[in-house]
């Protein structure tokens, strides 16, 4: 498995957090920046995760900014992305059993460094359900 991960200056240190510790758990990561707490726009970083997923370049994807909001509307502009805003490992399961989300968007300034580990790591190792939900996944599609 190989995982892309974004995020803007406010989700920097949960981004830098996460990546160590998927690498401990053996997982290729690739980072798409941000590369510090100074200011930028979270579009930047989010476009190029998207384009990584859309690919195949990346199995999935995390991506964090303060709410999770901006950069998960900005991945989901991408026609191949189905990023979830997640903020609980209930969220991040039902996310991808139900939405087969390819991102997972965290708040950083909302959750902490222990509950976004346990969200990325419930959002890596949960499955698509498939039936039922692969019929409303293709109805997202114009």
């Amino acid at each position: 498995m190989k995982i892309g991960f974004a995020a803007d200056h406010a989700g920097y240190e949960l981004k830098t957090f996460l990546i160590a510790m998927v690498k401990n758990r053996g997982i290729e990561i690739v980072d798409f920046g941000t590369n510090s707490t100074a200011s930028v726009d979270y579009p930047d970083y989010a476009h190029p995760l998207a384009i990584a997923v859309e690919s195949g370049a990346v199995d999935c994807g995390i991506a964090i900014c303060g709410t999770g909001n901006g950069i998960s509307i900005t991945l989901n502009k991408h026609q191949k992305i189905r990023s979830a805003l997640c903020w609980n490992t209930e969220i991040a399961a039902l996310a991808r059993q139900h939405n087969d989300a390819n991102i997972c968007s965290l708040p950083a300034r909302f959750i902490s460094e222990n509950e976004a580990a346990k969200i990325v790591e419930t959002f890596i190792s949960t499955a698509f359900e498939g039936g039922r939900h692969q019929r409303r996944v293709d109805k997202i599609k114009n």
